[in-house]
């Protein structure tokens, strides 16, 4: 860890501070990739075709400890708050509110004014603020990203869509919405693809910006995909480059990437890696079963190569425009792997999304299809660590990120402190030498910032970002976590505690609860706090659970 955190700071020593110092601020781009697994990029271990995410992590600081809330609303909420999900509005999703949750405070399910967004925060310090994809913060006009702080924006109002545009309306009760500059838009071209699409209107604003009367300030860009999230759907030419690349399955692709996360010094091997359990093994399908799942994991594997392609076109507006080498890029997914099989679920509203769709194998991956691909692709995409997206275990909140841009060079790095995505705001606010707003912005009252920024980590001169006496919890549909120091409980849902030395065991492995009562109760009492604090309402349903 020592060695890691030297090398860490050789990075961004001297270069981090100077942003503070220097005329020009630096320009800041979040990308968020919407159910992205751990291993998936080839930087960290995955197979699948990333030149141009992988390039961009390999010169900057590729983070093994960064974590989310366990699905997609409740992350965003933090990443543009700083604050924990619960003040932020988004205690569950919108779409998930148990009937005892239903007009609490913290679960409303949108963005709730009484945070100030970092896009606001920037805005209102001279920074111009761009904004293109997935918003899954509110649907309202007050709760567009063009009302809370982007002054460019386009916008998908709600959780996911179909990736070519089919269904879109200007009503969010009949279809997927899209807004561009706050106003709703009745379709889409015929030509689009989400993730195509949402880079393509980011390069635009990025252009027309930097030409513009705005162009010597700097700028906030932030690129939403909705890649790889399900219906899994992508163009059939960059699904065939990936034709028969999985016919060994599942279990063989988690060791495959097990032995590169290994060899890149992403996990020490002398670890344990979590045993992944698997409804029916790959060995027990049949033929057509096989061929099935593995055509599904080639179309999730075009999601993501196309995902990459067009972050690679970002950057080269990046390079055109004279911007890149003074931007900071933040690459994350917003949970861990989405585990969920469409086809099997027995969850209300789930289990009939398929209903009208064309889900023959010649069908599979077109926009008529409606797909996902199940637990044991996820499980491969999670590795090492336990469960997935919806749990609060670190399958489910430990994902796949890093940080690259301006000042970070050779030699790279590979950083293993615990971080958060509630970190972003503080960070952004401390590189650009904005003060914390201490719970009041523009004159009113707000939810004060509880990320940390990672500047002090990342220049050496702290060797962590969280002090071993700090409690960091987490929470959705029930299943809970709290982290202190190298110690955590974890819950899945089932009500029961469990306890693990992340340090030694980071993938929950051995359960420490029955050798270790007082440590046990020690967590447990600090949970019970920060539930109060934050206003935590376990729900009375189980509504989301794969």
């Amino acid at each position: 860890m020592r060695r890691t955190l030297l090398i860490v700071a050789a990075l961004v020593a001297g270069a981090v501070p100077a942003f503070a110092q220097t005329p020009k601020r630096p320009n800041f781009l979040v990308i968020v990739a919407d159910d992205l697994g751990f291993s998936d990029i080839g930087a960290f271990g995955g197979e699948i075709d990333t030149p141009n995410l992988d390039a961009l992590s390999k010169s900057g600081v590729r983070f093994t400890g960064f974590h989310t809330a366990p699905t997609c609303s409740p992350t965003r909420s933090m990443l543009l708050s700083g604050t924990d999900n619960h003040r932020a509005g988004l205690g569950t999703m919108a779409e998930l509110i148990a009937p005892n949750q239903r007009g609490k405070p913290g679960h409303e399910g949108y963005l709730r004014p009484e945070v100030a967004s970092l896009a606001e925060l920037l805005g209102a310090n001279g920074y111009r603020t761009l904004y293109s994809g997935k918003w899954h913060l509110g649907v309202t006009p007050e709760q567009d990203p063009h009302a809370r702080g982007f002054q460019h924006s386009f916008a998908l109002l709600q959780g996911g869509h179909n990736h070519f545009g089919l269904g879109a309306s200007d009503d969010p009760i009949k279809g997927a919405t899209y807004t561009e500059q706050g106003q709703r838009l009745t379709g889409v071209p015929s030509d689009f693809y989400s993730s195509d699409y949402f880079a393509a209107k980011l390069v635009q604003y990025i252009g027309e910006t930097k030409a513009g009367p705005e162009g010597d300030k700097p700028f906030f860009a932030y690129l939403a995909f909705t890649a790889p999230h399900w219906p899994l759907q992508a163009p059939a030419e960059t699904i065939a480059k990936y034709r028969g690349k999985y016919d060994a399955g599942f279990e063989v692709l988690r060791e495959e990437r097990l032995k590169r996360q290994a060899e890149l010094g992403l996990r020490d091997p002398s670890k344990p890696v979590h045993t992944a359990t698997y409804p029916r093994p790959w060995a027990s399908l049949s033929a057509e079963e096989k061929r099935t799942a593995a055509r599904d994991m080639e179309i999730y594997a075009a999601m993501v190569d196309r995902l990459d392609k067009a972050v690679g076109r970002v950057v080269t507006e990046l390079k055109r425009t004279g911007e890149f080498d003074n931007t900071v890029i933040v690459f994350l997914s917003d949970n861990g792997a989405e585990a969920l099989d469409i086809a099997t679920s027995e969850m209300v509203g789930i289990n009939r999304l398929d209903d009208n769709a064309d889900n023959s194998f010649e069908s599979r991956g077109s926009a008529e299809s409606y797909i996902a691909y199940g637990p044991g692709w996820a499980q491969a995409a999670t590795a090492p660590s336990w469960l997935y997206k919806a749990y609060a275990t670190e399958g489910g909140t430990r994902v796949v990120s890093f940080v690259s841009g301006r000042g970070l060079s050779a030699p790279k790095g590979i950083a293993g402190a615990f971080l958060s995505v509630a970190d972003v705001v503080p960070t952004f606010l401390d590189l650009a030498g904005i003060p914390n707003h201490n719970g009041t912005f523009r004159g009113k009252a707000v939810e004060p910032i509880r990320g940390k920024s990672w500047v002090p980590y990342l220049t050496g001169r702290a060797d962590r970002v969280y002090g071993p006496n700090d409690a960091y919890g987490v929470e959705l549909f029930g299943s809970r976590a709290l982290r202190q120091g190298d110690w955590k409980i974890t819950d899945i849902g089932d009500g029961r505690w469990r306890l693990f030395n992340i340090a030694d065991d980071p993938a929950e492995t051995t359960n420490l609860a029955a050798g270790e009562p007082e440590r046990l109760a020690q967590l447990t009492a600090a949970w019970d706090a920060y539930a109060k604090d934050v206003g935590v309402i376990l729900p009375d349903q189980t509504l989301y659970r794969p």
